[in-house]
């Protein structure tokens, strides 16, 4: 959380991702601050997360239902991952092939400074 005014809601949102080594929805999150004993607003969750998420300091995907699932990951590298749709286990990969994929779409197409966000959601082999 660089640059942020730390607060007792942020340090709280931050244990708990601290402790997880999976992705978390926002309610997941909220709901356990809230077993745990912490006062703090669904919204404030939501905020906080959206706001690591900008700084980069925690990795965000979409899950094929469209909600915004968060980690806090140990790689700083841009990377990717795969998500199992069953149970939720998450793999990260660095693929060098779909970074070079992007780069030549987007030079196909004249863009330039471009970013992107992929979410390979598959089934893991323990189903």
């Amino acid at each position: 959380m660089v640059g942020a005014r730390s607060t007792r809601q942020k340090r709280a949102i931050a244990a708990v991702l601290a402790a997880s080594k999976e992705f978390r929805s926002v309610q997941g999150i909220h709901a356990q601050l809230r077993a745990s004993g912490q006062r703090v607003g669904l919204t404030t969750v939501y905020n906080q997360l959206r706001a690591l998420a900008a700084t980069g300091d925690v990795d965000v995907l979409r899950a094929e239902d469209g909600e915004n699932l968060y980690r806090r990951c140990a790689s700083d590298s841009h990377h990717h991952h795969l998500l199992c749709r069953l149970c939720g286990a998450t793999v990260e990969i660095d693929s060098h092939q779909l970074e070079t994929l992007t780069e030549n779409l987007a030079v196909e197409a004249g863009f330039t400074d471009v970013t992107h966000t992929v979410e390979i959601v598959g089934t893991c082999p323990r189903h």
